[in-house]
């Protein structure tokens, strides 16, 4: 925000009420003539004193549904001659001279085009408002720039913020249209889950992209400097079924592709329904959205950065669930411990957790460093727990857990006993041999008897004379914590008891 800023106008403040509003006898709009020519002269007298000859367009604008201004809707907006391509050239972070700044500043005294603000970052800004109010401000007092105004018959008076400053929520975290947010869109239209972008490259102005696999990266190449992003389902193939969900009454924008391959929108209330029905009714897909902010929801947004990947647009998207998950995965980094609570336990196995509002997951093998048969085994619905964060999958929008990292792991503890013979318990047989729990708890480690370390007489029908829950001795031959893997003998405890009766 700058120190210094005025209010311009050509209204006297002795010609105002009590309310301070105007009284006098000047109209509310340009008179195309020596008062909109002294407005031009008095921004020009403010810039020279700063010492800004450039200017940058921010937060660009141009009329959509209908004209909203009191003059008549200028040609190409306004815009006519002072680009080079017209609305291409007017977006977001567009440098113009101070000369094509004034003829900006002439378009939006009109009121019958284009709009922007125009500021030079921390020196200088010009905003202009509805009937003829005109916002300077600047770095510093501008004495002179001052007197030439009042000369010129206008009016300055100081404020201590122009109305048109942008204003930010300082609590919103925008998703930039990086690297991430394009491998999601491969991902997103892929799993057909999205096939259609919306670019807003000027307020009030947007195109519209339906994506594949092969055009995604085409798409992104072509976008405006800082254009704001919107996800959508597909188009559909189904015309019938989209005409017949045209509403009774209300506006309704509907998005189509000819026969073509040319993306069109239109902007329709009830009583133009009929012809956007015939204009659709040949198309190949299209898809009808809701104009109401409310039920105007995309799948998720982003707003492009520049090309050194930060985002300088200051106008943001209204956030989808999407985004928000996203602006929280932000927050959450590997190691890092949570608190959640188990909200479902799945048929498959896998446990969620609500951290925060984000539904977490935990594999089975993260539940416990020993072997469990099912999660219930370890967690109960409703139960509140601590976790380490494993993974943060933006892209995906997933985050895994694991509740065994914050426990040490018992089974180098077992490395101890390697040597030793101990009595344990035939928990399953397999073709290769026997599994035998060494530990006397329910869920205690097992370690492979091998056929070829089964005891003498069990060689030829390994499991002859061995059944599930026969207590068998076994000597640990190792123990291996990485590959979770532990190694035992039957054979070799035999061996060891019978050399020591016979000793």
């Amino acid at each position: 925000m700058l120190p210094y800023v005025h209010r311009v106008t050509k209204y006297d403040p002795a010609d105002r009420d009590e309310h301070g509003r105007y009284t006098g006898a000047e109209d509310t709009v340009s008179d195309h003539g020596e008062v909109e020519a002294a407005y031009l002269r008095a921004v020009e007298a403010f810039a020279a004193e700063v010492g800004i000859d450039v200017l940058s367009v921010r937060e660009p604008q141009v009329p959509s549904l209908a004209h909203f201004g009191v003059e008549r809707p200028l040609d190409d907006f306004g815009l006519d001659g002072l680009f080079p391509t017209g609305l291409a050239s007017f977006h977001d972070g567009a440098e113009v001279s101070l000369e094509i700044g004034l003829e900006l500043v002439r378009v939006m005294l009109r009121d019958g085009g284009a709009w922007c603000r125009l500021e030079a970052e921390g020196a200088f800004a010009v905003h202009v408002g509805w009937d003829q109010y005109l916002y300077i401000g600047s770095s510093r007092p501008c004495e002179e720039a001052l007197a030439r105004t009042r000369a010129l018959g206008l009016f300055p008076e100081r404020l201590d913020a122009s109305p048109y400053d942008m204003e930010n929520d300082a609590a919103h975290v925008q998703r930039p249209g990086d690297d991430d947010f394009w491998a999601g869109l491969h991902w997103a239209v892929a799993t057909r889950r999205a096939g259609l972008l919306e670019e807003t490259y000027i307020e009030g102005a947007s195109r519209w992209h339906r994506l594949t696999r092969h055009t995604i990266d085409t798409v992104r190449a072509g976008l405006a400097p800082r254009a704001r992003l919107a996800v959508w389902p597909d188009l559909y193939s189904d015309i019938e079924g989209v005409l017949a969900a045209l509403p009774a009454e209300g506006l309704v924008e509907c998005v189509w592709q000819d026969k073509d391959g040319r993306i069109h929108s239109a902007v329709a209330e009830e009583n133009e329904f009929p012809e956007l029905a015939h204009r659709i009714s040949e198309a190949d897909a299209a898809v009808l959205l809701s104009v109401y902010a409310d039920e105007r929801v995309p799948l998720f947004t982003a707003v492009m950065p520049d090309s050194d990947g930060v985002v300088r647009a200051r106008w943001q998207t209204e956030p989808t669930p999407s985004d928000r998950n996203w602006a929280f995965l932000k927050t959450l980094r590997r190691g890092e411990i949570v608190t959640g609570t188990v909200t479902q336990i799945a048929s498959f196995g896998v446990t969620f957790v609500d951290i925060g509002g984000f539904e977490a997951m935990i594999n089975i093998p993260e539940l416990s460093w020993r072997r469990i048969n099912h999660p219930s085994d370890i967690v109960s619905v409703g139960q509140e727990i601590n976790a380490e964060i494993l993974d943060v999958d933006p892209i995906h929008e997933r985050v895994s857990l694991s509740l065994k990292a914050l426990h040490e792991d018992p089974m180098p503890l077992l490395t101890g006993q390697i040597g030793q013979t101990v009595v344990g318990r035939v928990t399953k047989l397999v073709p290769i041999g026997a599994f035998v729990r060494i530990e006397e708890m329910e869920n205690g480690f097992e370690g492979l008897v091998h056929n070829s370390e089964l005891a003498d007489g069990n060689l030829d029908s390994p499991q002859r004379g061995i059944q599930v829950g026969d207590a068998l001795p076994v000597k640990i031959l190792d123990v291996d914590p990485v590959q979770r893997r532990i190694t035992l003998s039957q054979r070799q405890a035999v061996s060891a008891d019978t050399d020591e009766s016979g000793a």
